[in-house]
């Protein structure tokens, strides 16, 4: 392989490792707050706790894991047809370099409170 494109390459795969670099805080933030709504989610008893219930709890537990990437307002939570749903999806904007910059979406953060999430 000529020198031009070893360093083509080895640009590619720079350039791969850097949006790695800077995505991976977002994801694992991510994963947090997957496992603080599931939680939440789990622990709600539809008798006697209420959407301000919910709302504290998630502000409180968003707080000591120190999660940036949403805040505890921009989480959804209503009623439904009798049932307590929380929705937490959120987008989490990277710069990458310049005006180049990532998009991720985590939209897999609905669930419905007081039922054990499907395996």
């Amino acid at each position: 392989m000529s020198l031009p494109g070893m360093l083509a390459i080895g640009i590619m795969v720079g350039f791969f490792v850097m949006c790695g670099i800077r995505m991976a805080p977002s994801y694992f933030e991510y994963l947090t707050v997957r496992d603080i709504v599931t939680k939440v989610a789990t622990e709600f008893e539809p008798t006697t706790d209420t959407i301000a219930d919910i709302r504290r709890r998630i502000a409180s537990t968003f707080n000591t894991n120190q999660i940036y990437g949403l805040k505890p307002g921009d989480v959804e939570i209503f009623r439904k047809e009798g049932r307590t749903y929380i929705n937490a999806n959120y987008e989490a904007r990277i710069p990458v370099m310049g005006r180049i910059d990532a998009v991720i979406r985590f939209d897999d953060l609905e669930m419905e409170a007081g039922r054990a999430p499907a395996p």
